[in-house]
């Protein structure tokens, strides 16, 4: 891919600081834009050493700074990865989310920016789903349990019109569980898992532990990101390994034989039971396909810790 200008919103969490220094070894020039409410300068240390190839703007998303900064620096293509996060998973943080996906579309709108790529949790996009339709194909929908996944839905949707009335195009990856160096404990159950095993504690597993979720690891989720730039225009495309491993799985994989009995909480309200993506769309629209295997992730994060 020749060098391109990339903004990613939320460049300083955790997936947008591994997009970030993948772009900047493939020689692109990046801008980040992030409030660092739960993103942190320590994960971009390496970038901020490219000079030259490298910004970042300390701002909201939904600010008039935010506007004007696209129209100045008018990059190829926005990453948005700030929105729908894990600390945004309840009715406000959803709303936020949707009006940030608006004011990033409309930014785009004006600047003449050619592509939006936003990366949405498979779960708010599917909701529960039948053991039978595993892995879920794109554009299954179930009726929306709660709020958020009606928003998240919505947010989907609105590209689609600014797609069709303005010309922008977009790519929306539906990912699954992601995990690795940098996730903050309270962001995944890996992570929360990793913590656990540092501080030789018990975790704490929410409902019987049975519910299963599809891990995708921060390198493949990446690799899929960085593809989507040119690729899979106005689609939604699973970043999934159409595997589902179960939370107590997890921890038996992570914690071995010796590892302390989980200790048990309240299940979460709207929290899905089970979840497997189907890689295939992404295998044809972006060439990619998952290349980590769930023991070799694990594997890179017991040696880091």
């Amino acid at each position: 891919m020749e060098s391109r200008k990339i903004l990613i919103c939320g460049g300083a969490g955790f997936v947008g600081s591994h997009l970030v220094d993948r772009l900047i070894a493939e020689g692109h020039e990046v801008d980040v834009v992030d409030d660092l409410s739960t993103g942190s300068l320590t994960n971009l240390a390496e970038a901020r050493h490219a000079t030259g190839r490298f910004k970042f703007q300390n701002i909201a998303i939904e600010s008039p700074e935010f506007s004007e900064l696209i129209s100045l620096r008018r990059p190829d293509v926005i990453v948005n990865l700030a929105v729908f996060t894990p600390s945004h998973m309840h009715l406000n943080g959803a709303m936020a989310s949707f009006r940030s996906s608006v004011a990033v579309l409309e930014a785009a709108r004006k600047a003449h920016v050619s592509k939006v790529v936003t990366m949405v949790p498979a779960g708010l996009l599917y909701g529960d789903v039948a053991a039978k339709d595993l892995p879920i194909k794109e554009g299954h929908m179930n009726d929306p349990r709660g709020s958020e996944e009606v928003i998240a839905r919505a947010a989907s949707d609105i590209h689609t019109v600014y797609r069709e009335r303005h010309g922008i195009e977009f790519t929306i990856l539906a990912v699954g569980n992601v995990y690795g160096v940098r996730q903050r404990s309270e962001d995944g159950v890996v992570a929360a898992f990793v913590e656990a095993l540092n501080d030789a504690k018990a975790p704490i597993v929410h409902g019987n532990g049975k519910q299963s979720r599809d891990f995708i690891h921060i390198d493949d989720t990446v690799d899929a990101l960085v593809r989507s730039l040119d690729r899979a225009g106005g689609l939604v495309v699973n970043v999934g390994t159409g595997v589902a491993t179960s939370v107590i799985e997890l921890w038996a994989l992570m914690g071995g034989k010796s590892a302390l009995a989980p200790r048990t909480s309240a299940a979460r309200p709207h929290d899905v039971t089970r979840m497997s993506l189907s890689p295939v769309r992404a295998r044809i629209q972006l060439g990619w396909s998952p290349f980590t295997s769930l023991e070799a992730g694990l594997a890179t994060l017991r040696s880091d810790s």
